[in-house]
């Protein structure tokens, strides 16, 4: 099965090209400028390294949340675009789960994926490795940084990772001390996308364009301005 997956939920945008799980190639680009300005000529570009057109794609694995809701939309818009034209179906893979899933290979086995959220707030979960599987052991959500540690087993080690971790890394020294683990993992997350996206693809759990939505955990500035 050969899988386009795309993440636009961070600066940090990048579109990976699978087949059965093993890479084939992926544009990875950290920018100020918009997605919309270039994640077309990314997957163009990709495609095209790889000799394949849009035809050539058994489905697609997109992030719809949580993230920025400008790059979700337009992550979204372009994934239910080339959906739509080709009939394929569609993976949604969560922001989180695929930072969480950089780390499975770790020796710790609870991870904490955390995204800039502003507004003083992170996107954050927790997670178990189970048997090669991701357990959700805290809900993924929108959190005051307190808030989310203080739901945190401090006894134990617990490894953080994304670009959340520095609005917080203070807070999190002072409750788990050594017990606390920075990932310095790359920020680009498509390939992981892509992985777990294959994985639903193949059980036969992806959507059409139509049933593919955002992944909010709150209002965006327009609508708590509305």
């Amino acid at each position: 099965m050969r899988v386009l997956s795309v993440d636009t939920t961070t600066p940090s945008g990048s579109v990976a090209v699978l087949t059965d799980q093993r890479l084939l190639g992926e544009t990875s680009v950290e920018s100020s400028s918009t997605h919309s300005a270039r994640l077309l000529s990314s997957i163009n570009l990709l495609l095209e390294a790889l000799h394949l057109g849009i035809q050539d794609i058994d489905g697609f694995a997109v992030t719809p949340g949580p993230g920025s809701f400008t790059g979700i939309r337009i992550g979204l818009s372009t994934v239910k675009a080339f959906a739509f034209a080709s009939g394929k179906p569609v993976a949604p893979v969560s922001s989180l789960q695929a930072l969480a899933w950089k780390l499975r290979d770790s020796k710790e086995r609870l991870i904490a994926p955390m995204l800039d959220a502003k507004k003083g707030e992170i996107y954050a979960g927790l997670f178990e490795m189970r048997k090669e599987k991701l357990a959700e052991i805290i809900p993924q959500g929108a959190y005051f940084p307190d808030r989310f540690l203080s739901l945190l087993p401090a006894r134990r080690t617990v490894q953080f990772i994304g670009n959340g971790i520095e609005i917080c890394r203070a807070k999190i020294l002072d409750r788990f001390k050594d017990r606390a683990r920075f990932s310095s993992r790359s920020p680009f997350m498509a390939y992981e996308v892509g992985l777990l996206g294959h994985d639903i693809l193949k059980a036969g759990k992806g959507v059409p364009s139509t049933e593919l939505e955002p992944l909010y955990f709150r209002k965006s500035q327009a609508e708590e301005k509305h």
